[in-house]
């Protein structure tokens, strides 16, 4: 879902810049080790409390929260599962 009001491209920024600086200052630490499964991590950071705080805006609804996601309930539960949100 593209955001479209001035209000929302500014936070679609912000997280895409959060991100950006996030990430560069993690692989600054990281200096000379070797990086590993970054992909997988990043996911499990950012995963959880997206599921968490989606499931609080829809007050549990799962039906919501997966619409305004937009995945399906299914994946939604196996993900709330993963995180023992549920």
């Amino acid at each position: 879902m593209k955001m479209t009001t001035p209000h929302a491209r500014n936070l679609q920024t912000s997280l895409s810049e959060t991100v950006d600086t996030v990430m560069r200052e993690y692989l600054d630490v990281l200096g000379e080790h070797e990086a590993s499964n970054i992909y997988r991590l990043v996911m499990d950071e950012v995963e959880r409390p997206l599921m968490d705080v989606m499931m609080e805006y829809t007050r549990g609804n799962q039906s919501k929260a997966a619409k305004y996601l937009g995945i399906n309930r299914a994946t939604l539960r196996t993900k709330l599962k993963r995180y023992d949100l549920i």
